[in-house]
C-alpha cells in the first residue's frame, strides 16, 4: 500500500488501549538524511470551548503505529507523550 505524507492528514488516529480518539494528523516528523518518518502529531483538545487555545501535541513514535488504514490510523499508547510545538523533538 502506497501514502502519501499528504494523504495522512486526513485519517483518524485512534488508540487502541482504551478506545480514545486523538484527532486527524496535523504534521509528520522525518529524518531529512535517511527520508524515514520518525513520528506523527495530532493536535492536542481545545481548552474552554477553543477559546484559550489548544493543549500541547500528541506525539506518536513510528512504532507505535499498528496498522494504517484508508481513513483511521491505529496506534498502540500506553501513556500519551505530550509536546509543545515549539520545542526540539527527541526520540
Amino acid at each position: 500500500m502506497k501514502c502519501r505524507i499528504a494523504d495522512l492528514r486526513c485519517k483518524e488516529v485512534i488508540n487502541i488501549c482504551d478506545g480514545s480518539r486523538l484527532g486527524f494528523v496535523d504534521d509528520v516528523v522525518v529524518e531529512v538524511v535517511d527520508g524515514r518518518i520518525l513520528a506523527i502529531v495530532v493536535p492536542g483538545p481545545c481548552r474552554f470551548l477553543g477559546l484559550f487555545g489548544r493543549e500541547d501535541d500528541y506525539v506518536i513514535g513510528w512504532d507505535c503505529i499498528i496498522r494504517i488504514g484508508d481513513d483511521i490510523i491505529l496506534v498502540d499508547v500506553k501513556e500519551h507523550k505530550r509536546e509543545k510545538r515549539n520545542k526540539r523533538f527527541w526520540i
